[in-house]
């Protein structure tokens, strides 16, 4: 079936060109349709009593949305016009100010201390804006715009809300330039390392085409987070580069034996389907296990890198062929030596001393394991954000002006009795780090009658037989603090209310935590065990895959033991991601050179020859897929002023370049040590594979073929020896396996 589709793709690469072209235009429409998610606290699991307390906030209350406006030293009749501006803005539910509660008439003086420390500070007065719509709708953020317009340079919009639109603000401005970045500097690195200097535009061009046909496919999804949006096309532009460079060395091995261009491309497509199936599965398996993370922002990188490999292999497949095949003259006019250098010496060097590096290997897991255990990790997304973003500066000026750091949302029955509720406020205020309690019942408490409640008021703390309790704490969220007071809110609040629940920033970031340290746990152990087995099939053996995974493993713990050497903080997502990403994408290294080790031993060489010969036939591959992907996610990490983004972005960078070191350094010492072992646990280790048929047998689907006689009579007296041609590759998991041979 590959042979026909190979033979028509080589026939018309015009058209296959054209189709190709064709298809971006329901891509782009499709990527124009899919929702971008900023709210990475909605991933959380729907099962927690944080985001079943979210929900009844969205649903009675209205109150998901919620903002918090400063006011300083303006008059009361400029902030009374304020709200009423406010609320007429669309989106808005309701601004809450304390007109809206005693009337503007009524001195500051005569308001209840409870009240007044609330809404006063100094010069400063607050108000409480209330929207239609969840926190990180559209809808939200076109009102947050328009409250900010009616506002002058005296007013500081805060909230979690607000955070989430300058998020959504910066990464709009800086997206273009990430993916510009990450182009360029690819570009930069394919031309140092790839023989033509049209090449890597032909790459670019194939590999654009798989990005856009998979953000385009997301639409399925409904919607993806900002996260992925930012590293998704950089980091299938790393990843997938590799299957390109394969496709083309395979398609000049072909051409010294055909005399029909397209007949060589043909045959390098049914060699590139054969290994890039088998080979892309390490690194589909490495971004499936961010599926089993329980919270869901995992799925939503997993499934869109899953799939942006699969297309790569399709694009790759498909597409590329017919680019080449069209620019074929000017690929070959523009050509090129690599700067690559060469490895000979290094490798003498390696197998001189390989008892020695082995035992450094091991002797490196001990430091790399308790610094990457001991690496610092926030939790709190505001603090990967520029300081002087207007959210960030409200906030701090929220938090200093009147000493609310974190608003928690209690939300209970509103059948308890007045004594019950009187004792349950009394006794959260005690708790410490509580700065005021705020309840419909609270306010009949400070001798307000209940005719003087406005009407929206009620509806915004009584509803559908639940009421809302808001309570301010002067704690920050994400910290050791809030999480002390939110056991001892938990604990008072279920003495009377059993299916009480508190949401809010500080309670979901609490469930953040908890929740992304059973997910790291889980995500790690299940990507090694499916590149485990994986590569145990590939091999059919016990202890090469051990080996390999556990070398790219140290490699991993010394890329997140950097930070920790470096005295930086990490955000939490990013451990995750790194453990099974590094994996899946650079595992492939070590698999490029055990496959072509085991090549050579089945050929009857010896073990120390057999690695030598291995070793420089893979590091030269190895330079190029890692310098790609180091210099693709590094340029990110230039432009982003979001933290978050930039840390993943470097220590993806990082990884791919440690992976590579750890593999080109360390890897042909534990392969030649480790040899006696693989040979006495796997199966067939050094049995020479059957004598492959004559190319005439694979040419009969393509009537143009014409190989030389040379190489048909060359063939005939290897196979006779038991030996395999270095063109047929035994292992066919590594996409670039066949480069240096």
């Amino acid at each position: 079936m590959i042979e026909k589709i190979a033979h028509k793709l080589t026939r018309k690469p015009k058209l296959v060109a054209l189709i190709a072209v064709l298809m971006l235009i329901p891509s782009l429409i499709g990527y124009a349709a899919t929702r971008i998610n900023y709210d990475i606290l909605s991933y959380l699991p729907q099962d927690l009593p944080s985001s079943q307390g979210e929900q009844l906030l969205e649903e009675p209350f209205q109150m998901a949305a919620t903002s918090m406006l400063i006011v300083e030293g303006m008059p009361a009749g400029y902030t009374n016009k304020l709200i009423q501006d406010i609320q007429d803005v669309p989106g808005v539910s309701s601004a809450v100010w304390l007109s809206n509660l005693v009337g503007i008439q009524v001195p500051v003086e005569m308001i209840p201390a409870d009240l007044r420390e609330m809404f006063f500070s100094g010069q400063a007065t607050m108000m409480l804006i209330q929207y239609d719509h969840p926190g990180a709708s559209d809808e939200t953020m076109e009102a947050i715009r328009q409250v900010r317009s009616v506002c002058n340079e005296r007013c500081f919009l805060a909230g979690f809300s607000v955070v989430i639109k300058d998020t959504r603000d910066v990464m709009d401005g800086e997206l273009p330039i990430f993916v510009g970045l990450a182009v360029l500097l690819a570009l930069a690195a394919m031309s140092v390392t790839l023989e033509s200097t049209v090449l890597p535009f032909v790459y670019l061009a194939s590999i654009g085409m798989a990005v856009v046909y998979n953000f385009g496919s997301n639409i399925f999804l409904g919607q993806i987070s900002y996260i992925t949006k930012a590293i998704a096309a950089v980091l299938q532009l790393g990843v997938t580069m590799d299957y390109s460079i394969f496709l083309y060395h395979r398609y000049e091995e072909e051409r010294e034996r055909y005399d029909d261009k397209r007949d060589a491309m043909a045959q390098a497509i049914i060699a590139a389907f054969r290994s890039l199936s088998g080979s892309s599965m390490t690194t589909i398996a490495g971004f499936l296990a961010l599926c089993f993370m329980r919270l869901t922002l995992g799925r939503d990188i997993g499934i869109v890198m899953a799939k942006g490999v699969v297309l790569g292999v399709a694009t790759v497949i498909l597409v590329l062929p017919s680019l080449v095949l069209i620019f074929d003259k000017q690929i070959g006019k523009h050509k090129h030596k690599t700067l690559i250098p060469s490895f000979d010496k290094v490798n003498a060097f390696i197998l001189r001393y390989k008892v020695p590096l082995v035992v450094l290997t091991v002797l490196l897991f001990f430091p790399a394991v308790y610094a990457q255990r001991h690496a610092d990790i926030y939790y709190k997304l505001d603090e990967s954000l520029p300081r002087d973003l207007p959210s960030i500066v409200s906030n701090e000026k929220l938090k200093d002006d009147f000493d609310m750091a974190t608003s928690h949302f209690v939300v209970l029955r509103d059948d308890l009795s007045a004594a019950d509720m009187g004792e349950l406020e009394r006794r959260m205020e005690e708790v410490p780090g509580i700065t005021s309690v705020v309840s419909f019942h609270k306010m009949l408490g400070v001798g307000i009658p209940d005719f003087f409640i406005p009407e929206d008021l009620k509806n915004m703390l009584r509803q559908e037989g639940w009421q809302l309790m808001m309570i301010n704490s002067s704690y920050a969220p994400a910290t050791d603090a809030v999480a002390a007071q939110l056991d001892a809110m938990n604990a008072i609040l279920h003495s009377y209310d059993p299916s009480a629940m508190i949401t809010g920033e500080g309670a979901m970031y609490r469930d953040l935590i908890d929740t992304s340290a059973v997910d790291f746990q889980v995500t790690n152990y299940i990507s090694i065990a499916a590149i485990f087995l994986i590569i145990a099939f590939v091999f059919k053996s016990a202890s090469v895959p051990l080996v390999l995974v556990a070398t790219i493993e140290l490699a991993i713990f010394i890329n997140q033991g950097c930070c920790y050497f470096l005295g930086t903080e990490i955000p939490f997502i990013a451990p995750t991601i790194i453990s099974c990403v590094q994996l899946g994408a650079t595992v492939d290294y070590a698999i490029l050179m055990t496959s072509r080790f085991q090549e050579e031993l089945k050929k009857g060489l010896g073990r120390e020859e057999a690695i030598r010969i291995a070793a420089s036939s893979s590091d030269a591959s190895i330079v190029t897929s890692a310098l790609v992907l180091f210099c693709a996610t590094l340029g990110v990490s230039f432009v982003s002023s979001i933290d978050l983004i930039g840390a993943i972005c470097v220590m993806l960078a990082r990884g791919a370049l440690i992976s590579a070191l750890v593999s080109i350094f360390l890897m042909p010492a534990i392969l030649c040590v480790c040899e006696p072992i693989f040979n006495k646990t796997s199966w067939h280790w050094k049995t020479p594979d059957p004598a492959p048929a004559l190319p005439g047998s694979e040419r009969e689907a393509l009537p143009t073929a014409k190989a030389p006689p040379a190489l048909e009579e060359a063939a005939i007296p290897a196979a006779s020896a038991g030996e395999t041609p270095a063109e047929v590759v035994s292992i066919e998991m590594e996409p670039v396996s066949a480069r240096g041979e």
